[in-house]
């Protein structure tokens, strides 16, 4: 059974880290694009960062660049994203997900995966 299980969410307060982690079971990371998705409430669903299967491609949206950095360590089969300078505003419930790719070097942060987790809620809270 293919499954992604999120860990590292919890309660920060401004300015501080948290560093979220995405291991996957029943599958082998290394040939999948993976992505990090947020979805605080009342609003939809949204891209975070992606990386390629090769982790040579990275991609952030613009409220993360600079702060949040995505890596993959395929021999733990494991993908992270580390969160610095965390703002209110990032508090959400992140997912990760993951997609065969289709081309090594090029990763996406639309919706079209097809491997989600639960999800692993983020405060930013004083």
């Amino acid at each position: 059974q293919l499954q992604l299980v999120e860990s590292g969410g919890g309660l920060v307060q401004p300015g501080g880290s948290l560093r979220l982690s995405c291991a996957a079971s029943g599958f082998t990371l290394n040939y999948y694009t993976i992505g990090w998705f947020r979805q605080a409430p009342g609003k939809e669903r949204e891209g975070v960062s992606c990386i390629s299967s090769s982790g040579s491609t990275t991609n952030y949206a613009d409220s993360g660049k600079g702060r949040f950095t995505i890596s993959r360590d395929n021999a733990k089969n494991t993908v992270y994203l580390q969160m610095n300078s965390l703002k209110p505003e990032d508090t959400a419930v992140y997912y990760c997900a993951a997609k065969p790719y289709a081309l090594r070097h090029v990763c996406d942060m639309t919706q079209l995966y097809d491997y989600w987790g639960q999800g692993t809620q983020v405060t930013v809270s004083s």
